[in-house]
């Protein structure tokens, strides 16, 4: 009986445990905050299928070169000591290079974070 009820806490003890590590990368994502002149870009998701019905394989899908910037670094330390200002803010449509930048997966979500020199332009609606 005691070692029923000592496997029973120690279950309990790694659901706690579990929950509470999930519960840390959450709020880890929502305060991602990027350093220097980077920026955390979510991808545009590319269509699965052509106008045509044509179901699109994961091998010939080109990488994405459009996405929504999630969160904004505050600049590169310049020569002088001020701080470069960055043209991007949080919420902007951006085309960035095909290659560029840092894969990285946080809650099931792919993200990128990128150089601000890499972003190539602000897609206005």
């Amino acid at each position: 009986m005691l070692a029923t009820a000592a496997s029973t806490k120690s279950a309990a003890d790694r659901t706690k445990r579990a929950s509470a590590t999930v519960m840390k990368r959450q709020v880890a994502a929502r305060q991602l905050r990027p350093l220097g002149d980077r920026v955390v870009i979510k991808p545009t998701p590319r269509e699965e299928m052509t106008k045509s019905g044509i179901v699109i394989p994961d091998t010939v899908k080109e990488k994405p070169q459009e996405g929504s910037i999630l969160a904004v670094g505050p600049g590169r330390i310049l020569d002088d000591g001020r701080r470069e200002q960055i043209d991007v803010k949080e919420g902007d449509k951006v085309l960035y290079a095909k290659y560029a930048g840092t894969e990285f997966k946080i809650d099931d979500e792919d993200l990128l974070i990128v150089s601000q020199k890499d972003i190539l332009a602000i897609v206005e609606d």
